[in-house]
């Protein structure tokens, strides 16, 4: 994990801005689109696509968003911007298409499946879009998924923020997301806010949803892989590491490969 020392942050962030330059070069792009959400990943990985030079589009994408989230969001593009002449924005409220998807399916069904299932349709047509506008303008698809959301918990939608062409930010633990946007000066009122994912259209937290705050949950993600078990812990620990081996365990289908019959 990163030191909490300003060189280890500067080198990590050097190591990282200069991997997006060599995938990109590599790869015969013009640059990155991201979609901005009001979060700190997202704030922090368009932040490090900014430092490459190449073209970055940073795209809101608004569905019923809580307007906490979509004033933050604006605040950073609009901070990012002032800083970075390689960085534009643009905004597509897909609010409309949203509506018109929902009169066109079933809607008779159990509650708590309906509002997850459009909770991730939500995630979905945003993929759509960014690869829309990846596909006009010569962009890669930048993910802001950190390592406990992509390969702890699998707290992320499938096809939806997980569809992405690159993932800058997925070997950093949340903690490490944090010290690096402290260190690229992000505004405050992103890493003063509670993270959400966005999807349900009001303040519920992530911790609210997964039963866990994120420093739990790293703790858990990292005595899991030196081989800890549930007995091993009491109390909140016990419960923590409970939750971490249980999400892990469902969500493993979003971290593996696709399957494939070998015939």
């Amino acid at each position: 994990m990163i030191k909490n020392t300003t060189m280890q942050i500067e080198k990590t962030n050097t190591y990282i801005v200069d991997w997006l330059k060599t995938y990109a070069a590599n790869a015969n792009v013009n640059g990155f689109v991201i979609g901005i959400s009001g979060g700190v990943d997202s704030a922090v990985t368009s932040t490090l696509c900014a430092q490459t030079g190449l073209q970055v589009l940073c795209v809101e994408m608004p569905i019923y968003q809580a307007d906490s989230h979509v004033s933050r969001g604006r605040e950073h593009i609009k901070q990012l911007k002032n800083r970075f002449l390689n960085v534009t924005s643009i905004e597509a409220d897909l609010t409309s298409v949203f509506e018109s998807f929902k009169k066109i399916v079933p809607v008779d069904v159990e509650t708590n499946k309906l509002h997850l299932s459009l909770a991730n349709t939500r995630a979905r047509l945003r993929m759509t879009t960014l690869y829309y506008f990846a596909g006009i303008y010569g962009l890669l698809v930048a993910g802001t998924g950190n390592k406990v959301e992509d390969f702890g918990v699998g707290f992320f939608t499938k096809y939806g923020d997980g569809g992405v062409d690159l993932s800058p930010i997925a070997n950093l633990m949340k903690s490490e997301v944090y010290l690096l946007g402290r260190y690229l000066k992000i505004p405050n009122s992103i890493l003063e806010a509670s993270p959400t994912d966005g999807l349900f259209g009001d303040e519920r937290t992530d911790e609210e949803q997964l039963g866990a705050s994120y420093d739990e949950l790293e703790w858990a993600m990292i005595q899991d892989e030196s081989g800890k078990a549930p007995n091993d812990f009491s109390g909140r620990e016990q419960t923590v590491f409970e939750i971490y081996k249980r999400l892990n365990t469902i969500n493993q289908h979003k971290m593996k490969a696709i399957p494939v019959c070998l015939v």
